[in-house]
């Protein structure tokens, strides 16, 4: 029980494990196989087909077939366009004394073109082995033509219809056919073969129970409507398909006044089957070929005595087991044939589906071209020794089946990032597809480089704008440090509001994952730059942004349920970094010491340290203020230092203390006594002068005098504190418009005044 238990584990581990080629496999194949009945498919076949005929190996001409060709010198020579009955007649005396097999005269004589017609007839008696011809079958260029009468009386005609596919090219040979009266006629080709081996011994076997039969060494199978590369192909009468040993001239032929006037020994026919037809293209007995389908030259088309002669030098051979038949598989054994290769496509692509990196994509896509080579290879092997194989559906099942794979992975990463929007970058996306535990619960332990931004006074300004203007700012912002992100390598983990916690070295390894942060921190400083003239295009104020850095051990990973999921990183030095970046202001980039210790020190440029008490940890931590890091980065901070000029007048102010978000019920009355562009100092009445705030909490402001109706709320962050003076000093985060035009005729006055006192007397 318990062994039967593990099987049928193992069965569906190995179901899960190959669940895409289970399932692409067969519909790829389907799509195939009812794309192939359309009969779309043949013109490609017919074409695959060509070029297997067109470079099979060279073989020698079949000695035993030889063409008394007239050509346009022959007719010149004659001095008429039809050639008289009594030239013929000479022509049959001359080749009956060379004691051929068989004499085929492929010229249509239903009527006499005097002179010489009793001389024809008499020929006609006395020539053995004579075969005339007959079109047995009309179609929609020429109607049926009768076959000279004494041969029809003496049963020695055959048909010389032939076989021609939709793209007009003759690639199938008929053995015999019915006329319009149902009677059977053997092809004039076929009773040939039969003429000479009939000399030696072989006749055709009926085979019991079907339309096969024997002759010789080979048993004959009649071409079905489906077979090889056809749909629903005419297959009346009974056809076989056509190797073609050659191109145009293949075949041994001489003129026809080279047999009139002796310019040939009596020993050249002897043996022989011998065709009279025509090689000049006068006579439009031209055809196409599988040889007239070569792109690089001129498509050379072959005279139909020639195409009869193919077919005879075929029937044969085969019948002597010199080359055998092209056969073709049936049609369930196709069916299996295209399965095959889209089992192969969809193996080669599922098993690399995880890693989609540029040396495992060469990889793939060489192995999908060997495939197919090696398609196309079997197939060119097969027809070799006789068997066509098809080819383009199964090449087909062999791209489809990758193609879907890769649709299906790309369609699943495109879930992924929808379902995982808030990482915008791929780097996430991708190293939860390329990894077979990337969407298990759990993480890692790991080292890496955290940064947390955030927009100072952006809460503020959003109570101030429609909900409308509030997400067009944010996606402006957000789509501006993104690409400064993904540039530097960073994995954008959380969107916050407007904040963003963004790691180095998670979902990509990075050594150098400190510089790495600190050059992207410095970056987004800058392009803070760009964000802004953007929004002040649009009529939206300025924004400030503060980032904090820290570099430590954190689990990494997918943490959750079922019904939630996040990719994150958790542990304290992710506390600590948003601690950091609490502690900023504007424009500010502050670090921990053990990001400053991973990213070799010597390279930054730093204010000195200073000491904070972070909440949730004992001892206070060292934290450096970032102005910029050198090789190979090369970026700095401007410097923006701000000075504080003196009031001449203590203004009074309001300012009630945050905690977090949460304002504190308790009012404190203080003064502005110094101001510069961003900042102010605020000195305490000696009432409250026990009551300075902690340094770096957020204060709300609230300057009474520049409001008439109301009171508007102005925030700080303080950043400075002196004990000696019962004051501390605040960087404005965010101002209402009323109160920074206030404060900006202010500060003009102050420098104003200040640059009229110091000029010297």
């Amino acid at each position: 029980m318990k062994r039967s238990m593990n099987t049928q584990r193992q069965l569906q581990t190995l179901f899960w494990d190959w669940r895409g080629v289970w399932v692409t496999t067969p519909t790829v194949a389907g799509i195939v196989l009812l794309l192939r009945l359309t009969g779309l498919l043949q013109y490609w076949e017919w074409a695959a087909f060509d070029l297997c005929v067109r470079h099979q190996p060279p073989r020698s001409p079949d000695e035993r077939i030889v063409i008394v060709g007239i050509n346009e010198d022959d007719l010149r020579e004659v001095g008429q366009a039809l050639i008289p009955d009594q030239t013929y007649a000479q022509l049959l005396q001359k080749l009956s004394q060379m004691q051929p097999r068989g004499i085929g005269l492929l010229v249509y004589r239903d009527l006499p073109v005097p002179p010489g017609h009793a001389e024809l007839i008499e020929a006609f008696q006395t020539t053995p082995h004579l075969v005339g011809i007959q079109k047995a079958v009309g179609d929609r260029q020429e109607s049926a033509i009768a076959p000279p009468p004494l041969l029809e009386a003496l049963r020695q005609v055959g048909a010389s219809d032939l076989v021609i596919d939709g793209d007009h090219r003759v690639r199938r040979g008929l053995l015999y056919l019915k006329n319009a009266y149902g009677e059977t006629i053997y092809s004039f080709g076929f009773r040939l073969a039969l003429e000479y081996l009939d000399a030696i011994g072989i006749y055709p076997q009926s085979l019991p129970g079907n339309k096969d039969w024997r002759l010789g060494k080979q048993v004959f199978f009649p071409l079905e409507a489906s077979d090889g590369g056809y749909v629903r192909a005419d297959t009346n009468g009974y056809q076989i398909l056509l190797n073609y040993q050659g191109t145009t001239g293949h075949f041994e032929t001489v003129s026809l006044m080279d047999i009139l006037n002796e310019r040939v020994p009596m020993s050249w026919g002897k043996d022989r089957i011998i065709l009279i037809g025509s090689v000049s293209e006068s006579f439009k007995d031209f055809y196409p070929t599988p040889y007239s389908s070569d792109q690089f030259n001129f498509p050379e088309q072959m005279p139909g005595v020639e195409i009869q002669a193919h077919l005879i030098s075929q029937i044969i051979q085969a019948a002597l087991g010199e080359s055998p038949l092209i056969q073709t598989l049936s049609e369930p054994f196709e069916w299996i044939w295209i399965v095959l290769w889209a089992g192969v496509g969809s193996s080669i692509t599922w098993t690399k589906r995880y890693y989609q990196d540029q040396l495992t994509l060469i990889l793939q896509l060489s192995s999908m071209i060997a495939a197919g080579f090696i398609l196309m290879g079997i197939t060119y092997a097969a027809f070799l020794q006789g068997y066509w194989i098809p080819v383009i559906p199964p090449l087909l099942g062999l791209a489809g089946s990758a193609l879907a794979i890769t649709g299906h992975m790309a369609h699943k990463a495109s879930l992924t990032r929808a379902t995982f929007g808030r990482y915008l970058t791929d780097e996430v996306v991708a190293q939860l597809l390329e990894s077979r535990d990337g969407f298990k619960w759990g993480g890692n332990r790991q080292q890496l480089t955290i940064l947390a931004s955030d927009l100072r006074g952006f809460t503020a300004l959003s109570e101030r704008l429609k909900p409308e203007e509030v997400v067009q700012i944010i996606n402006i912002y957000f789509r501006q440090m993104s690409k400064v992100i993904i540039c530097y390598g960073g994995t954008i983990n959380k969107l916050m509001g407007d904040g963003m916690l963004i790691l180095f070295n998670s979902a990509l390894s990075q050594e150098n994952d400190a510089q790495q942060g600190i050059a992207c921190a410095i970056a987004m400083q800058l392009e803070m730059q760009n964000v802004n003239q953007i929004l002040n295009e649009l009529g939206f104020p300025n924004l400030e942004m503060g980032i904090g850095l820290n570099t430590g051990e954190a689990v990494v990973g997918n943490i959750g349920s079922e019904e939630h999921t996040e990719y994150t990183a958790i542990g304290c030095e992710v506390n600590l970094a948003f601690r950091i970046e609490a502690c900023t202001t504007g424009g500010e980039i502050l670090m921990s010491e053990t990001t400053k210790n991973a990213a070799a020190p010597a390279l930054l440029k730093l204010q000195p340290v200073k000491r904070i008490k972070v909440k949730g940890f004992q001892a206070t931590k060292k934290i450096y203020k970032v102005l910029g890091i050198g090789s190979p980065y090369h970026l700095f901070l401007p410097n923006d230092t701000e000075i504080l000029l003196p009031l001449n007048y203590q203004f009074p102010i309001q300012y009630s203390v945050l905690q977090g978000k949460q304002e504190s019920d308790l009012l404190y009355i203080g003064y502005l006594v110094k101001l510069s562009q961003n900042e102010a100092e605020i000195q305490l009445t000696p009432e409250d002068v026990n009551e300075l705030p902690e340094l770096h909490t957020n204060v709300k402001i609230n300057f009474r005098q520049f409001h008439h109706q109301g009171v508007e709320k102005s925030y700080a962050k303080v950043i400075c504190l002196s004990q000696s003076q019962q004051s501390f000093q605040i960087r404005f985060t965010y101002r209402p418009p009323s109160v920074v035009a206030q404060l900006q005729a202010m500060y003009e006055s102050l420098q104003v005044l200040n640059s009229v006192e110091s000029f010297p007397r």
